[in-house]
Formats: C-alpha cells, sequence, structure tokens
C-alpha cells in the first residue's frame, strides 16, 4: 500500500475500517477452507470399508422322542342322524267352473180331484124305543164279584147305533172304578137297549153315535 493510499486511509477512518474487514476476512476464509479440505482428505483416506456379511441363524435343535404312551383306541364315530326332509305336498289348484243346473221341466199339477159329496144331513136323531136306558138295568144284574167286594160307582158309556136300531158298539168314557161293574153296563146295554134309529135329510136310516145317562151301582142296604 503506497503511502498516498495511507495518506488517504487515514484521512478518512470509515474508509479504513472496510477496508481492514476485507484484508482479515479474506485470510480467515482461505485458512478455513484450506484446513477443511485437508482434514477431509485424511480422513476419506483412513476411512476403510468393511463389508459385514450377514450370519445365518444356527439351526434349531430338533425336539425330543415322545415318550412311550398307552395306545388308546379312538373313540367310536357315531354317524350324525338321518335328517329327512319332507318335500312340500304340490299346491292344490283349485279350478272353480260355473255349472249351469240343468232346468227342470214344468211340473203340471194333476187336476184336482172332484170334492166328496157330503153325507146327507141328518135330520132325527136315534132314539130310544123303550123310553128311558137306566129303566134296562136291575138289581139281579149286580156283578157278584163286585157284591163280595162291595165295590159301588156310577158309569157312562159312549154308544153306536146302527141302521137296524141295534147297539153296534159301546165305549165306557167313564169307569165305576171297578172293571166287573163296567163290563156289566156295556153287556147290558148291548143286550137290551133298542133303538129307533136315525134319518138323514133323504128320510133313509143312518148310524148314529150317543152318550149314555149316567148308570148308577149301588148296593140295597
Amino acid at each position: 500500500m503506497s503511502y498516498a493510499q495511507r495518506k488517504d486511509l487515514s484521512g478518512n477512518p470509515m474508509l479504513a475500517w472496510f477496508f481492514t474487514i476485507v484484508v482479515v476476512g479474506g485470510l480467515l476464509y482461505a485458512i478455513v477452507t484450506g484446513l477443511a479440505f485437508n482434514v477431509i482428505k485424511h480422513a476419506a483416506q483412513n476411512l476403510k470399508v468393511i463389508d459385514v456379511e450377514d450370519q445365518p441363524p444356527p439351526p434349531e435343535k430338533p425336539p425330543p422322542p415322545p415318550k412311550d404312551m398307552p395306545k388308546v383306541p379312538p373313540p367310536p364315530m357315531t354317524p350324525p342322524p338321518l335328517v329327512r326332509t319332507l318335500a312340500p305336498p304340490p299346491p292344490i289348484q283349485t279350478v272353480t267352473s260355473t255349472v249351469i243346473p240343468p232346468v227342470a221341466p214344468p211340473v203340471i199339477s194333476p187336476p184336482a180331484p172332484p170334492a166328496p159329496v157330503p153325507p146327507p144331513r141328518k135330520v132325527q136323531s136315534a132314539q130310544s124305543a123303550k123310553g128311558d136306558l137306566r129303566t134296562l138295568f136291575g138289581p139281579d144284574d149286580y156283578p157278584a164279584s163286585a157284591q163280595a167286594a162291595g165295590a159301588e160307582g156310577t158309569a157312562q158309556a159312549q154308544i153306536t147305533i146302527g141302521t137296524d136300531g141295534r147297539v153296534a158298539g159301546c165305549n165306557i168314557i167313564k169307569s165305576s172304578g171297578n172293571s166287573a161293574l163296567d163290563s156289566a153296563t156295556c153287556n147290558i146295554i148291548r143286550r137290551r137297549a133298542k133303538y129307533t134309529p136315525a134319518r138323514d135329510s133323504n128320510g133313509q136310516a143312518t148310524t148314529d153315535t150317543i152318550t149314555t145317562p149316567p148308570i148308577v151301582w149301588r148296593l140295597e142296604g
């Protein structure tokens, strides 16, 4: 550095400081760069590359042989039960058809029979030819079995008068309470009663049914 420059620098302190910093910075950079390069080069020469191979794992030891175990027969095998699957029945198809009923032939009713001809109206009833019917019974007509039993009672009968005026039928409609007295009542009427037969509107004799007066059966004291 010349004297003139030094003079200029001494006259301007800021400029002097600037040049000082630049010079010192350049020296430091040169020193650091050189030293770092030498250190890296020396370290690279001393570095040795060693390939490390992976060691295989040691072989596994075989398991010890099993001890003698008693032979146990295997359990019996039971087959699973058979499950029978029933197939569902086929669906029932209902066929609906319209059935036209047969037309019945018309029913022809037979003609009504003619009304029966009513019998001739009775205009005269049968009358007893011998007056009161109760006069036909007397003390000698009392049944012996009824007397022995001391039976008494009143009987009444329904009688049928034929066209000849005779009694064709007799039915007791009021019992005396004694079968012998009831039987004697109808027997005496059939044998002794005589009637004038009934007459119709044409004057012809016809049958008639009448009810007798009560017939009283009493034992004489």
